[in-house]
């Protein structure tokens, strides 16, 4: 269908009458907004916060429709717009709100400004009003498209973020002596983890000042060549931290498993048990740890 001049005169005029009501009627949109849950549940303190935060999302749907592409949400404009509902979509995805429901939040915005562009208009039903509304409906709908994107974002990071914190909780750096430092493994030993185990295992080296780090894989179900890579490329790092490391809890089938594939483990000190390590770096530094008595039975 052929755009005439008249036609683009028409959208031009109708944006220049939407920017002018959104700059004129700045302070009862905002007003309004403040009290929808987009805004009410993360500005719980202050109202006058939410206020201020609702008219920087009015002045930047604005410079939106000034900018002609209010269907278009890569245009330049809608950056201000992220800026300004990005900290708001993040804080109500981390309080369990769903991408899907910060989105009808953003819907809920849309009608008490339409009834204040129609209000505008000595005729609300007439065809300029209808253009006018038309636009504006475009302009929230695009809205509501850039903050589910914006909520996605965020929920992604926050379950990288907590992600992450769990591997570090399941990756802890245990003192058992002087000098010396453990990391039980526990479960598949994947990239990710390995890349935490190694960062945690060195900064402990250096907390500690610990000449000796045992990495015990008692519980870890498998042993392949990937996870035998990471093994050795954590030991090779603690040696440049200068602490020796050694691998305990080798089972005979991970022993196995290990000949197997052809690993060679030759330059690594490695033990069957946690306790045997610990042994192993006592009687490196001196210390002589007594063997347990057989208990005796007296006789009666």
């Amino acid at each position: 269908m052929q755009v005439t001049e008249q036609d683009t005169a028409t959208r031009e005029t109708t944006a220049q009458l939407v920017e002018a009501f959104l700059k004129q009627r700045r302070e009862q949109i905002a007003q309004r907004w403040a009290d929808a849950p987009l805004f009410r549940t993360v500005f719980t303190v202050s109202r006058d916060e939410a206020v201020e935060a609702c008219k920087g999302v009015v002045d930047a749907l604005a410079e939106v429709v000034a900018g002609g592409r209010p269907e278009d949400i890569t245009a330049p404009e809608f950056a201000t717009v992220r800026e300004q509902l990005g900290h708001v979509a993040a804080s109500r995805a981390r309080g369990g709100a769903t991408p899907a429901q910060i989105a009808d939040d953003v819907a809920a915005l849309r009608p008490p400004v339409t009834e204040l562009l129609r209000a505008e208009f000595a005729d609300p039903s007439g065809v300029q009003a209808g253009e006018a509304v038309l636009l504006l409906s475009v302009v929230m709908g695009t809205l509501r498209l850039v903050v589910m994107e914006t909520a996605l974002s965020a929920g992604e990071e926050l379950m990288e973020r907590q992600r992450q914190q769990l591997l570090e909780v399941a990756t802890p750096v245990i003192q058992l002596w002087d000098g010396i430092v453990a990391v039980p493994l526990i479960g598949t030993l994947d990239s990710a983890r390995s890349q935490v185990v190694m960062e945690s295992l060195l900064e402990a080296i250096v907390d500690q000042r610990a000449a000796y780090a045992i990495l015990d894989i008692t519980g870890v179900p498998m042993v392949d060549s990937l996870v035998a890579q990471h093994l050795l490329k954590t030991v090779a790092a603690a040696r440049l931290m200068g602490a020796e490391c050694i691998v305990s809890g080798i089972r005979p089938a991970i022993a196995q498993t290990i000949v197997h594939l052809g690993i060679d483990l030759g330059t690594v000190v490695t033990r069957s048990s946690l306790a045997d390590a610990l042994a192993y770096a006592l009687a490196r530094q001196g210390i002589a740890i007594p063997a347990p008595s057989a208990s005796r039975v007296s006789p009666s």
